[in-house]
């Protein structure tokens, strides 16, 4: 499995809400589309999650092609931006049968996970301090895994 990091500036560079409408434009590069709908649909509880700073564990997005990990920048990471990646995607993450796991904090995740079931089918909430789970394998990775560039690029 691929999987592919975005790391988007965002408080106090950014407000959440500028943040997660940059992240959905990423996920749903058009705005009329049913994909777009329904990321616009929980940006109310993404955006309290942002506020938390929950995005330093990432947003998962995973369905039909490689998985699209995101990430936000927070403080002085966000201003100086020197870490942020907010390149398209070379493909449509939200193409298909796709889902979506946000981080949140364990004392907010029972009325965010029944707030996104009221308006989600896709979209879902995790422990933020959980591993997150490879739904293709079973295999789990912490929210702290990353690849080793130098043997990936190694021939």
């Amino acid at each position: 499995m691929s999987v592919i990091a975005r790391r988007f500036a965002s408080i106090p560079e950014r407000t959440a809400m500028a943040t997660w409408k940059a992240i959905s434009a990423l996920l749903a590069s058009d705005s009329t589309s049913g994909p777009a709908r329904e990321l616009d649909s929980v940006a109310g509880i993404a955006s309290s999650l942002i506020t938390r700073e929950a995005m330093t564990s990432p947003v998962v997005v995973y369905g039909s092609g490689p998985r699209v990990r995101i990430y936000c920048l927070y403080n002085d990471d966000a201003i100086e931006g020197d870490d942020a990646n907010e390149a398209p995607l070379s493909f449509d993450a939200t193409a298909g049968d796709w889902k979506m796991s946000l981080p949140c904090p364990a004392d907010d995740l029972a009325w965010v996970q029944n707030s996104l079931r009221a308006k989600s089918t896709r979209i879902s909430a995790r422990d933020m301090a959980a591993p997150v789970e490879d739904d293709d394998s079973g295999e789990r990775q912490s929210a702290g895994d990353s690849v080793d560039l130098e043997a990936f690029f190694k021939s």
